[in-house]
Formats: C-alpha cells, sequence, structure tokens
C-alpha cells in the first residue's frame, strides 16, 4: 500500500509526544480500506471537514464509541464533513476490521494505515482518537470524542464535547477553542523498529510471564476483550502492556502486600515488570518462535471449577441491554426447586454476555423472606462474578447452608458498549453432601448505611463494625462493596484483649473490580471477636467517575448513590450452630437484619453498630435484658432480630 505524508515539521520522528499538532502544510494519504478499495485525498477535495477517526478492533472503549461516531457521521454528512476509520494496529488484519464494522454497524470507511505512517505524522496516540482537518487539510483539532467515557469512568452526561465543538467552528469559519485534548483508550499497536541486540525475546521471557499471569483470561472465549496467546497479538499490544503493568492496572490486584495471604492473589514481581517494560522498548523482538512454550491447557469443561456443576440456575429470562446510556442494578428472581435444604460447597457464576455485564451478585433468599418481599433483591450473599474473578470451591467440610424454599437472586449491573445486546447469565451449584459438612460457612457484614457524604468532599470517611462473634470462628474471605466514590477500603479484626489487626488495606478501590480477596489459610477468630470497617470516599469533581460532585450522597442501591459494607465469610462448626434447641432458634430474614439495624441506629450514638446497654434508655432495659442473648450488655442487629422473631413466637 502506497502513502504520501508531507507535513511541514518532521511529525514522524516525534511519536509519542503529547500536544497538539500544528502544520503548515496539508496531510495527503492514499490508503486502501478492509474491502480492498484506494481512497485518495483528492476524491474528498470538495468536503469542508475531515475528521480521521482511529480505531481498534478490539479496544473496550472503541466498542464504546462507534455508535456515537456513526451518529456524528450520520448528522454532519448534509454539511460535507466526511468521516473515515484509520486502523493503525499492527494485530488487527483487514478481517478482523472487517468484522469488527459489521458488528458495530459502522457504514463510513475504515481504512488499514499499514505501518501506522498516518498515526506518526499526524501525531496520533490512542483508540479511540480523533484528527480533525479543515478545507486545506491542516490539524485543526486532535484528542478525545467527548470526557463522556474512559478508562475506568462512564459519566451520566457530556460535559466537553471537543469534537463537535472543533467542527463546528471549522465549519463556522472560527478559530478551534481547544486544540488538544488527550484520549483515553487503548494505545495504537505500532510497528516499532527492533532492537536486534536485545537480550529479551517474546520467545525467550515474555511468552511465559504471559501465560503465568494473563492467558487466563486473554485467550479466545475468555473474559478479557482480545488474546495474547500468539507473538503478533502480545506485540500489537506491546506498549499498552508495558503501560498497565507500570501502572499496577494489570494484573487486577488491589489489596496492600501484609501479613495475611491471599489464595487468589495476582501481581507481577519486579523482575517480570522490569522484563515486559524493556521488550516493549526494544520494539518487542520476536526471538525464536520455535522454542515459545506452549499455552496452558483450557479445561475440556467450560467451567473454570473443571466439573460440571449439580445444578445450573439461569437468570428467567433474556434482558435487553441499551446501546447506551446508563441502565439501573436489575434483579431477577428465580425458583431453583429447593424442597430440601441445600449445602453448596461452589458456586460459579456464567456471565451470558461478557461484553455488557459488568458484575453479578448471587443471592439466596429464603422464603419467608422471599414472601415478603418478591423481586427486589435480598438475601444471604451467596457468590459474586466481575471480569477476571476466578471462582474457588469452599475448604473441605464446609459449604453454605441454603433452605428449603428458597429463591435464587441475581444483581445484575450493565454496561453498554455502543450497540444493542442481550444478556441472559446463569450460575451453577455445587452441592455437598450434609454428611460432609463439618463448618457452616456464612457471608456476614459489616455495615453503615447512616451516612450523608457532603458536596466536593474528597475523603469523607465512613466506620462500620460487626457484632460480637458468640463463638470461635474461622475468618475465610473479604469482599469490600462501595460504588464510584468510593476510594479506600480497610478490614481490621478487634480480638478481645488485642491490639486491632488489619486483614486487608485497600488504599485504591475501584469499582470495576469487585474483587473477592480468600485466604490462602483460614485466620481463627475467638469469641467475641468483631470485624472493623473503615472506607473512604472522594465526592470531588477530581473523581473522574464521579456521577454528580454537587450532590450530598447517601446509601442506596444505585451506582449514583453509595454503599459501605464489608462482606465477610466465617466458618462456625456445626457442633456450636446446632447446640441449641431448634425450636428456639428462629431463621430470620435480611429483612428481618434491615428492619433491626434501623432501630440500632436510633440508639447507636458512637456509631460503632451495636446499641450498648448505656446507650439505650432506662425505661426499655427490661426488654434489652431480654433481647441481649450472650449478656455482655450490647445488642447486636443479629441479636435483635432473632429476638424480635422469638418475642414474636
Amino acid at each position: 500500500m502506497r502513502i504520501i505524508l508531507r507535513v511541514y515539521l518532521s511529525i514522524v520522528a516525534a511519536i509519542g509526544i503529547a500536544g497538539a499538532v500544528h502544520s503548515a502544510d496539508p496531510v495527503t494519504f492514499g490508503l486502501q480500506d478492509y474491502r480492498g478499495r484506494q481512497h485518495q485525498m483528492s476524491e474528498y477535495a470538495d468536503r469542508p471537514v475531515m475528521v480521521l477517526a482511529f480505531l481498534g478492533t478490539e479496544c473496550p472503549l472503541v466498542k464504546v464509541y462507534g455508535h456515537r461516531l456513526q451518529q456524528f457521521a450520520d448528522t454532519y454528512a448534509d454539511r460535507g464533513v466526511v468521516v473515515l476509520g484509520i486502523n493503525s494496529n499492527r494485530q488487527d488484519s483487514v478481517t478482523e476490521i472487517a468484522a469488527f464494522a459489521r458488528q458495530q454497524q459502522l457504514s463510513f470507511p475504515i481504512l488499514k494505515d499499514l505501518n501506522n505512517e498516518l498515526a506518526d505524522c499526524v501525531q496520533a496516540e490512542r483508540t479511540p482518537e480523533v484528527v480533525v482537518l479543515d478545507a486545506e487539510r491542516k490539524v485543526r483539532y486532535r484528542g478525545r470524542i467527548d470526557d463522556q467515557f474512559g478508562v475506568g469512568f462512564s459519566r451520566t452526561e457530556i460535559a466537553a464535547s471537543e469534537l463537535t465543538d472543533a467542527v463546528g467552528a471549522v465549519l463556522a469559519g472560527r478559530e478551534v477553542a481547544v486544540t488538544y485534548q488527550p484520549a483515553e483508550g487503548c494505545l495504537i499497536g505500532r510497528m516499532r523498529p527492533t532492537d536486534s541486540d536485545s537480550t529479551v525475546t517474546y520467545a525467550g521471557q515474555v511468552a511465559g510471564i504471559l501465560n503465568r499471569h494473563c492467558v487466563e483470561c486473554h485467550r479466545a472465549g475468555e473474559i478479557a476483550p482480545f488474546a495474547l496467546t500468539d507473538y503478533e497479538q502480545a506485540a500489537g499490544w506491546a506498549d499498552m502492556i508495558r503501560e498497565v503493568t507500570r501502572d499496577q492496572r494489570m494484573p487486577p490486584w488491589h489489596a496492600e502486600p501484609s501479613a495475611v495471604h491471599f489464595a487468589n492473589a495476582r501481581g507481577l514481581t519486579a523482575e517480570e515488570k522490569d522484563l515486559l517494560n524493556r521488550w516493549a522498548l526494544a520494539g518487542a523482538p520476536a526471538g525464536d518462535l520455535n522454542s515459545v512454550p506452549p499455552i496452558p491447557e483450557k479445561a475440556v469443561t467450560s467451567w473454570h471449577l473443571n466439573a460440571e456443576p449439580d445444578l445450573v440456575v439461569s437468570m428467567g429470562r433474556e434482558f435487553q441491554v441499551p446501546a447506551e446510556g446508563e441502565v439501573k442494578y436489575r434483579y431477577f428472581e428465580v425458583d431453583p426447586g429447593f424442597e430440601q435444604d441445600m449445602w453448596i460447597r461452589a458456586a460459579e457464576i456464567h456471565p451470558g454476555n461478557r461484553a455488557v455485564v459488568h458484575h453479578v451478585l448471587i443471592f439466596a433468599k429464603p422464603p419467608e423472606e422471599a414472601k415478603s418481599a418478591p423481586g427486589a433483591g435480598g438475601g444471604a450473599f451467596l457468590a459474586g462474578y466481575v471480569p477476571g474473578s476466578i471462582p474457588m470451591p469452599l475448604p473441605d467440610g464446609m459449604a453454605k447452608l441454603v433452605p428449603a424454599g428458597s429463591k435464587i437472586v441475581f444483581q445484575m449491573h450493565y454496561t453498554p458498549i455502543g450497540t444493542p445486546q442481550t444478556d441472559e447469565s446463569s450460575v451453577g451449584l455445587y452441592f455437598a453432601d450434609e454428611a460432609s459438612v463439618d463448618h457452616v460457612v456464612i457471608t456476614q457484614e459489616a455495615i453503615n448505611t447512616k451516612f450523608q457524604i457532603p458536596p466536593g468532599d474528597g475523603n469523607f470517611a465512613v466506620k462500620s463494625e460487626s457484632g460480637k462473634s458468640p463463638v470461635d470462628v474461622q475468618l475465610l474471605a473479604l469482599m469490600p462493596h462501595m460504588h464510584l466514590r468510593g476510594k479506600s477500603f480497610q478490614y481490621a479484626v478487634r480480638v478481645p484483649g488485642a491490639e486491632p489487626q488489619v486483614v486487608l488495606n485497600v488504599p485504591a478501590y475501584d469499582f470495576n473490580w469487585q474483587t473477592g480477596y480468600r485466604l490462602a489459610e483460614p485466620l481463627l477468630l475467638p469469641a467475641g471477636t468483631r470485624m472493623h470497617c473503615e472506607a473512604s470516599y472522594d465526592n470531588s469533581a477530581d473523581n473522574l467517575s464521579n456521577p454528580d460532585s454537587t450532590a450530598t450522597v447517601t446509601w442506596g442501591d444505585q451506582t449514583w448513590d453509595e454503599m459501605m459494607i464489608g462482606y465477610f465469610d466465617i466458618a462456625v462448626s456445626r457442633e456450636l450452630t446446632e447446640a441449641a434447641p431448634k425450636g428456639r432458634r428462629p431463621r430470620v430474614s435480611e429483612v428481618d437484619r434491615r428492619k433491626a439495624r434501623v432501630v440500632i441506629g436510633r440508639f447507636d450514638r458512637n456509631k460503632d453498630g451495636v446499641a450498648s446497654r448505656s446507650e439505650v434508655p432506662e425505661k426499655l432495659h427490661p426488654l434489652f435484658n431480654r433481647l441481649d442473648s450472650n449478656r455482655d450488655d450490647e445488642l447486636t442487629v443479629q441479636e435483635l432480630a432473632v429476638g424480635i422473631k422469638l418475642l414474636q413466637q
């Protein structure tokens, strides 16, 4: 393919330099589209404005903006504006570009920029990125399309629309107010000069690193947006690999190192990061491709747990995900037909459409709660899914109890990707024989619903604390949950007579990765232990994910509201849970607990999550004594919920 590029300055030599493009001479080119048709600049001579939109077939942000670019092209066609898609990625073939255009329903031409010469000329760095050329084909604007979507954030409304503003100014004969605005998205997969003397190669070191840390997700049929299972794929993403590993965005892991070790911990060593960095800077040399280590084998079954589940429960119907906009949390309640108590040793969630499923939470709603609040969420936490999460079975002899008659509740969070989509997710349940279960696993929570985050506050603190454990338990896992303003989260266990011990610190919480942290070895917590959680929130304009920095934010289900929940799994000996007479152990639901929290909150002056005797009026002490089952002069949410049930009986 022949390409002629003429610019006043030698821009090609300035690859990667950020800033506005200043060109005295026009840009000219001749490029082929994915159908093989040659496009010359001269055929668009009568068009007053040309928009070059740099795209990649696998970049998630490109898929979000594809529909918007098509709408822009359609809207401005009558005014003489032409939009040309440009693909400069070395890893994207013309076949893949054709499939991408068809799937995204793009009718404007997409041209293949071999050797990224056009991208180098106009200094395009990422996808999606647009370059606006005037009638003389001089660069008038380069950068993002608008400010609504970026890496790790999405806003409900557009505040700055640089592409529309730049094109409008050129059509009106005005100066463009903003000539450059850095683009979010994926780095263009450039052809780089290769250092033949490099001691770091794909075959020698890089393939092994990718096999150990990346291809579990970055392979065909898995959750990552692109594969890293061969040299061409990896080389095309070399600059992006360097960036995300340097910035510790990949592999996704947000816990600060501590004395507590986690079974699902991810991360690269300093040496591995250095090797990836050197490989990218050397132009991604291949090495001896005949000696590349084999890709780890993928399990024959489609389930990560390497066994077919005992029961697969679907959310019951297809959900239509719109092309754009914010989708509220959706709840789907399904009857799995449990006629007896079931013991769950593992659960694996299968998103029906990985492209749009942001995360899934599965709850088991017992019959008494199902009757009182049908289809409104609730229930005991059973399992969760986020991109990159790998399901793990509970330790031998441990299982969660799901009472007979329970409903399965799917809490679904969807992210539109620019084209209409459908989803029908499911969960696979793995049962345990009751005779083999010696410990009941219970998901507890340290929760605070009584907070108000002031407008503009960039570091608002919220604390919560669980009730005292009445018996010895084993701590198995932790999962912090906040929304878009969540900034940090810390768990600490408070053992009687000892200093608090931090068991998890997440200094940079990311709503896009609802990570659960599974302890490598269960941690024994003696009776009387509390779980103390501290979270911080960023409600300032500096938080790019913030839906509205002028709002006072309170508790709520939707992402523009906030939550403060420290989920944690504990294992309790069945001997202890079954020691009390069954007739005196009423089953309480999440609805019961929510009501109890409201009552506790009325008396809990020091906001420690419990109502102490000193906080309750003296005239209520007789009732307090009846509800305080462990006689520790503190009333927990669980004690109150159980006590109310007993009093009702």
